[in-house]
């Protein structure tokens, strides 16, 4: 892959709308989980393709407890959020074929987190040439 072009994500980006009350909580209320593209659930996490990617198969894994810092969320949830980023890794790697990954958490809005009251731990495979995608939001 020489490099990513994605401007689906622009509507995002440039967005000064966005939807009242947080997204992940609705979606995993929702119980339309195709619709929402969440692509599993788990006891503590939930695991959702991001419906504005910086790269194909770039996932998050979203505890169900609502809580904006991840000093606020249990260790069971953290350790099921890490075993689930495992799993996701060798997934993306059989099915991608990446040259690495991202996986990583911005907590708060001014540490570029786009959904900062509820954390959410990506999961970016990434290609050798790609854009980086922290130049393109910062």
């Amino acid at each position: 892959m020489e490099h990513i072009w994605s401007p689906w994500r622009y509507k995002y980006i440039a967005s000064s709308e966005r939807d009242t009350g947080c997204v992940f909580c609705s979606v995993q209320q929702e119980g339309s989980d195709r619709e929402n593209l969440i692509i599993h659930r788990a006891s503590l996490n939930f695991v959702i393709l991001n419906m504005y990617p910086y790269t194909s198969g770039h996932l998050m894994i979203v505890p169900y407890e609502h809580a904006a810092s991840l000093a606020a969320v249990t260790e069971p949830v953290t350790t099921e959020m890490m075993a689930l980023a495992k799993k996701a890794q060798t997934t993306l790697e059989a099915e991608y074929r990446p040259d690495g990954f991202n996986i990583g958490m911005n907590l708060g809005r001014n540490a570029g987190a786009g959904v900062a009251e509820h954390i959410h731990l990506h999961v970016v495979p990434r290609w050798a040439g790609d854009a980086n995608f922290v130049s393109i939001i910062g």
